[in-house]
């Protein structure tokens, strides 16, 4: 079961910061948080030489932590202690790697950037290196959660993701619905009807989900809604989907397996996570 006592937020000065920091406020007093620490790491390095003689008598932690100490003020209004976090480390996954683990964080938020044009490297190498929690948030993403989808393909992953979607429907009162989605075999394809091959796939599926949430013994029973992902990549899919059904969060399992799902699949899960969404993506780990 799910506790999120500890939450980190990575900020880095840009205009996504104001979306995290909101989220952050909205999702600490949702589940009752114990504490949140805001990050920043400082590059200086990156620092051309240019600036180097301008910026040689100046404390740059100490500036830049007081404008983040003044901004988290301002916009975090969770009744939740909180703490800005500056460092200066060549690798910023690194430093957020080290901190989760020291801090015992349960929960990393961070910017989703595809849509602004970032090269999702870093957030690619959390994906991967992190051992808690990731809720990816796309700028401008209200604090809101009302609509759910939860990820299902029946692996232990899967079953991570309908826990946690109970608990933050019990916090948020927000409709849910478990996603499968389907890719027909296609060494099947030449050989057998598309109609019958999806009937057959879709009362298979239907079969296992019926003994899968029976096992887990959950307060809420989802509805299980089957979308077939030939025509396109399974994470487009999601994401067109997602985006017409007006879903507000994503949760899916950070890796799973089944023979005709690829929702959960570490390598899906990646493209999703790199994938434009509207809507905040929470990955269970």
């Amino acid at each position: 079961m799910y506790n999120i006592k500890n939450i980190l937020v990575a900020l880095d000065l840009s205009d996504i910061d104001d979306t995290l920091i909101n989220y952050a406020s909205y999702i600490a007093e949702t589940l009752k948080v114990e504490k949140v620490y805001f990050v920043h790491n400082i590059k200086k390095y990156e620092i051309s030489a240019l600036f180097e003689e301008q910026l040689k008598n100046l404390n740059l932690d100490e500036i830049i932590g007081d404008e983040l100490n003044e901004k988290v003020e301002m916009k975090f209004k969770a009744p939740v202690e909180w703490e800005v976090l500056i460092s200066e480390d060549p690798y910023s996954e690194s430093l957020i790697n080290y901190i989760v683990n020291k801090y015992e964080i349960q929960l990393a938020i961070i910017g989703n950037k595809n849509k602004m044009g970032g090269t999702g490297v870093v957030s690619g190498k959390l994906l991967r290196i992190l051992k808690c929690n990731i809720l990816s948030i796309p700028k401008g993403a209200k604090p809101e959660i009302t609509n759910i989808w939860a990820g299902a393909d029946f692996s232990h992953a899967s079953k991570k993701v309908f826990e946690l979607t109970e608990i933050i429907q019990s916090a948020t009162h927000a409709n849910a619905k478990a996603v499968h989605v389907y890719n027909v075999p296609v060494q099947f394809s030449p050989y057998v009807p598309k109609e019958n091959l999806d009937l057959k796939i879709e009362k298979h599926l239907k079969e296992r989900y019926e003994k899968f949430i029976k096992k887990l013994h959950l307060e809420r029973e989802l509805a299980l809604e089957i979308i077939p992902g030939r025509d396109t990549g399974v994470a487009e899919k999601i994401r067109i989907k997602a985006q017409n059904s007006k879903v507000d969060l994503i949760i899916v399992g950070d890796k799973g397996g089944n023979t005709f799902s690829s929702l959960l699949v570490g390598s899906v899960t990646e493209e999703l996570f790199n994938q434009d969404l509207d809507a905040p993506l929470w990955i269970t780990k």
